[in-house]
């Protein structure tokens, strides 16, 4: 079940993409920063609305910074999949937001009765499917005005297939093993 507290919002289950979550990355020359795209399937309405009126009241937080009123080419974080990636199926059927953070995310999993965290990096990778906790707040910065994403946690919930062109070694060589070719009395060594 997504949870909206104030501007925070904790999603439903949606999948990862271009996680970059384990080291600050540099975009632009800009600062270095986390960053994920959470892709929330369009079916899920609860969290769609929870995102929504987390960004209304941030916008109503940023009237201090917008001179009192709510500029109106505000650029909020929200977009639409079908309409600005066409050619990209994996967004197809989902809304989707950008967060970062100058501080890395705690990123975890359920364990056996508890939160764990996950340390291993390649458990956690643009694919897999959790659910992201963020804060969205407002911006004014170069002229710039808008609602940004916050990336504060990510529960990881289950392995998907792995996204920007990385494959397992293991699936790109599973059809090599063929259990005929291995025999117990075998000496692979020779």
């Amino acid at each position: 079940m997504a949870k909206l507290e104030g501007t925070k919002v904790v999603t439903n289950e949606a999948r990862m993409s271009y996680a970059n979550v384990w080291e600050p990355k540099a975009i632009e020359g800009n600062e270095p920063k986390f960053s994920v795209a959470v892709l929330i399937p369009k079916s899920d309405t609860e969290t769609i609305k929870k995102i929504n009126e987390a960004i209304e009241a941030a916008k109503q937080e940023g009237k201090a910074k917008w001179n009192g009123k709510i500029p109106g080419n505000l650029k909020t974080p929200l977009r639409d999949g079908d309409e600005e990636r066409p050619d990209d199926e994996t967004y197809a059927g989902h809304y989707f937001f950008n967060a970062t953070s100058k501080n890395k995310p705690g990123i975890v999993k359920k364990g056996t009765g508890a939160i764990v965290e996950i340390t291993d990096e390649e458990e956690f990778y643009s694919g897999c499917y959790g659910k992201v906790s963020v804060n969205f707040y407002p911006f004014n910065a170069n002229g710039n005005r808008g609602i940004a994403a916050g990336l504060q946690n990510l529960f990881k919930t289950r392995d998907g297939e792995r996204l920007a062109g990385g494959a397992s070694a293991e699936s790109d060589f599973a059809d090599e093993v063929d259990n005929d070719d291995f025999n117990e009395d075998e000496n692979l060594l020779d």
